[in-house]
C-alpha cells in the first residue's frame, strides 16, 4: 500500500517590522487606534505576542512605523497625491502637497492621529523635505520662513483631518451626536451657533480648500512673497 505523500506546509512569510506595520494598518481600519493592540496584531499574524517585542518595544514604536509606512505609500502613490515639479509656483506645490496629505490620512481610520506626534523611522521624509525647502528658497523664502510655511500648512492639514475624522471616522460613517439638524434644534436659542453647524460638520472638501487657501495667502502676506 503506497503511503500518501506528505504535504508541504504553507510558507509563512518572515516576521518583519514591515509586515507587522502593514498588518497594523489593516486592523486600524477595523477598530481604530484604541482597539489596536500588539496582542490583536499577533493574533492576526498567528504568532505569540512576545514575538512582536523583538521588533517594537511598545505601541508607540509601532505607531511610529505605521506613520512611516503611511508616508512611504503616499510618497510612492499616484502623481496627483504628491507635490508637482519644483518649477511650479510655490502656492501650487503647497496646495498639491497638503491635498495629498489629507487624502493619505483619510485612507485610514484615525489616520491623522497616527501621524500626530509620531517620529518617522526612515529617511524618505527628509528627501521630500529637502526638495520642498530647496524649491521654497528658490522662490525667495529664507530658510526659517520656508520651514515655518511648511510646518504651518502641515499643522493645518493634520488638525483639520483630526477634527474631520472625529465626525467621520471613515468616509460614509458619521459618529453619533453629529447630526446637523438635531444639533440645530438643540441650539435653537442660539441661532448663529446653530447655523454654524452646517459649515462645521458638512462640506469638508470645500471647508478644507478654503482654509488652506487662507493659510497660504497668509504666508504670502507675512513674508511678502508672491
Amino acid at each position: 500500500m503506497n503511503a500518501k505523500p506528505q504535504q508541504t506546509p504553507p510558507r509563512v512569510p518572515p516576521l518583519t517590522r514591515s509586515t507587522v506595520a502593514e498588518t497594523a494598518l489593516r486592523l486600524l481600519n477595523e477598530g481604530g487606534l484604541e482597539k489596536l493592540t500588539l496582542r490583536a496584531i499577533a493574533q492576526e499574524l498567528d504568532v505569540k505576542a512576545p514575538a512582536l517585542y523583538w521588533h517594537f518595544k511598545n505601541k508607540q514604536e509601532l505607531i511610529d512605523e505605521m506613520a512611516t509606512e503611511m508616508f512611504r505609500r503616499m510618497a510612492t502613490g499616484p502623481e496627483e497625491t504628491w507635490p508637482v515639479a519644483s518649477s511650479a509656483p510655490w502656492r501650487e506645490r503647497m496646495l498639491v502637497a497638503n491635498r495629498g496629505l489629507r487624502r493619505a490620512l483619510l485612507a485610514y481610520r484615525d489616520g491623522a492621529r497616527v501621524f500626530t506626534g509620531s517620529r518617522f523611522t526612515g529617511t524618505e521624509h527628509a528627501e521630500q523635505s529637502e526638495a520642498h525647502l530647496r524649491a521654497l528658497l528658490a522662490d525667495g523664502f529664507e530658510l526659517p520662513q520656508a520651514v515655518r510655511a511648511m510646518a504651518t500648512t502641515f499643522s493645518y492639514t493634520l488638525g483639520f483631518v483630526i477634527e474631520e475624522q472625529g465626525v467621520h471616522p471613515i468616509p460614509g460613517e458619521r459618529r453619533e451626536g453629529y447630526d446637523v439638524a438635531e444639533r440645530g434644534e438643540r441650539l435653537a436659542d442660539y441661532p448663529l451657533a446653530a447655523a454654524a453647524g452646517t459649515h462645521l460638520f458638512q462640506e469638508y472638501d470645500e471647508h478644507f480648500e478654503e482654509g488652506l487657501q487662507i493659510v497660504i495667502e497668509g504666508i504670502a502676506a507675512r513674508y511678502g512673497i508672491h
